[in-house]
C-alpha cells in the first residue's frame, strides 16, 4: 500500500511546482496558496513592484493574486474546553 502512494505522491508534487502552489497540510486542513510565476513580463518572478512616492507600497502583480487560494477542510478543530478536565 505504501509503495502505491509514493508515485501518487511524487505526481501531486510534480503538478504543485508546475502550477506554482504552495502547499500546507496539518490533521485539520490543507491549504493551497499561488506563488509568482518566474516568466511573468511584468514582474519577472517577484510577485510585485514598488509604487513611489512619499509612502511606497507594494503592489501585487496578477500573475499570483488574482489567482485564488484554496482551504480544504479535513478534521474539525477540536473545541476549546470551558472548564478544566478535573
Amino acid at each position: 500500500m505504501a509503495a502505491a502512494a509514493v508515485p501518487v505522491a511524487l505526481a501531486a508534487a510534480a503538478v504543485l511546482k508546475a502550477g506554482r502552489w504552495q502547499l500546507y497540510a496539518d490533521r485539520h486542513r490543507i491549504h493551497l496558496t499561488p506563488y509568482p510565476r518566474r516568466s511573468c513580463p511584468d514582474c519577472r518572478g517577484a510577485g510585485g513592484w514598488w509604487a513611489g512616492g512619499p509612502f511606497p507600497e507594494m503592489e501585487a502583480c496578477g500573475c499570483w493574486s488574482e489567482r485564488r487560494e484554496l482551504h480544504i477542510r479535513l478534521l474539525p478543530a477540536p473545541a476549546w474546553p470551558d472548564e478544566p478536565p478535573f
